[in-house]
């Protein structure tokens, strides 16, 4: 019989395990936490849409829609993407699901995108990224409650030192009219000594020759004239009470007269918060206002503006996560405590309690495991259902009365929020639940 050869991962793609699914899995955690503090509420988008939805929002020029989307014809015959990215599928819904009435919405999601690119350091062909929009909303306060946002996830998530947001406006549509004309004229001066990408880009997207890593782009790049000589009095308000609002809600901020958005409908605010502790591709969180983006899809005039952030790109800044830790363990003394031993385990994880069994092995290897799992407490249950507690700190064991059992159950959901036997007056959590239990300080309903 021929050896079946076991396919191999698809380049680009990842299998997320132990210490880095507990760093990723923490990124996530942390930013429900935070969109919920806001009032973001969650929306869920479908993972592939209409060819026409990102090609539409994100441009027929740029990079993601020319080289890196994951097209393809279904059976149908319609053309479909697999998501690049989340702001346009959310429009899409905006519009097709009648949420104009909500208006002004603060949406928040995450999950996998996919993009055709060079896999490099915390990008992949299918990544993760976290997203926040506001849509709706055309005053300044949106984006400076975005960038809050944002930056109060950074800094729970403790990968603030290091991280600098940096702030730019592209000004209103006038603005960027006069700009970009200006911007052409430089550009065309220089015309002979530009990269072959920004050539192509002379003509259908000027401002993104502003963001060239090439070497040969830098010098003209850097002499090329800035935005705030061609800002309206309006733009330059609603600048101005964007950073007034990032000072007095205490985020940190420096100006990037550089920083740009290279479609029509970018408008105001554009900011990216950047470290250099993930090499060259430095930014962890981008984003921008983007007033013109329901229009290209066919819906009428709506201001728009969030942010994206790369779970992978965030997880790498982490420090190592605790490794997950089952306060009790469960060990049957013999085959016939199996059954008892699940219904206690059971009894446990109802109540609250983080438990585990051990049935593998002698005893020895048992409590060798609930040892590994650093475990308060190793529950010892005999055939008949009795349970002997043994507390790992200190090798104490303690005989559970089934008219304790409470107590018992409530100690564990004690030790699980991570009280220790150092924050009781007593000889032990286990022994002072026991004694409250005992003396009526407490009902079984308190413990729920």
């Amino acid at each position: 019989m021929a050896k079946i050869t076991t396919p191999r991962p698809v380049r680009g793609t990842q299998d997320i395990f132990g210490d880095f699914e507990r760093r990723f899995t923490h990124v996530a955690e942390t930013f429900e936490r935070v969109r919920r503090l806001y009032c973001f509420a969650r929306v869920e988008v479908p993972v592939f849409e209409s060819t026409a939805v990102y090609a539409r929002s994100l441009g027929e020029t740029t990079d993601v829609v020319s080289k890196e989307m994951y097209s393809f014809e279904d059976r149908g015959g319609d053309s479909l993407t697999l998501r690049p990215e989340f702001t346009a599928g959310i429009a899409r819904a905006y519009l097709t699901e009648g949420w104009q009435q909500y208006a002004p919405l603060k949406l928040a999601t995450h999950g996998p995108v996919f993009r055709y690119e060079r896999p490099q350091k915390g990008r992949y062909r299918q990544f993760h990224q976290i997203d926040a929009e506001v849509i709706g909303a055309a005053e300044p306060m949106a984006d400076v409650e975005l960038l809050a946002m944002a930056d109060q996830l950074l800094h729970e998530l403790g990968i603030a030192d290091g991280v600098t947001l940096q702030l730019n406006t592209l000004g209103d549509a006038e603005t960027r009219d006069a700009w970009r004309a200006a911007l052409v004229e430089h550009f065309m001066g220089h015309r002979g000594d530009l990269s072959e990408d920004s050539l192509k880009r002379l003509d259908k997207n000027p401002l993104r020759i502003l963001d060239s890593k090439d070497p040969r782009d830098r010098p003209i790049a850097d002499s090329a004239p800035g935005i705030d000589a061609y800002l309206t009095a309006e733009a330059a308000d609603f600048f101005a009470a964007v950073t007034s609002g990032l000072d007095a809600a205490g985020v940190k901020w420096t100006r990037n007269d550089r920083l740009v958005r290279g479609l029509d409908y970018y408008r105001h605010t554009a900011f990216e918060f950047v470290t250099d502790r993930l090499g060259a591709q430095g930014t962890v969180l981008a984003g921008g206002r983007y007033d013109g983006l329901i229009e290209s899809l066919g819906g009428p005039a709506t201001p728009g503006v969030g942010w994206a952030a790369g779970i992978e790109r965030l997880a790498m800044l982490l420090e190592e996560p605790a490794v997950p830790r089952a306060a009790v363990c469960v060990i049957p003394r013999e085959g016939e405590a199996d059954v008892p031993a699940m219904t206690l385990l059971q009894d446990l994880r109802a109540a609250g309690a983080v438990a585990d069994m051990a049935y593998r092995g002698n005893m020895k290897r048992r409590m060798a495991k609930a040892d590994t799992q650093g475990a308060s407490m190793v529950a010892l249950v005999g055939a008949d259902g009795g349970v002997t507690a043994k507390l790992l700190a200190t090798g104490r064991q303690i005989d559970i009365a089934a008219e304790d059992r409470e107590a018992f159950l409530h100690a564990a959901t004690l030790y699980s929020s991570g009280v220790t036997d150092s924050d009781v007056e007593g000889d032990s959590v286990l022994e002072e639940m026991i004694g409250e239990w005992r003396d009526g300080l407490w009902q079984a309903s308190d413990s729920e």
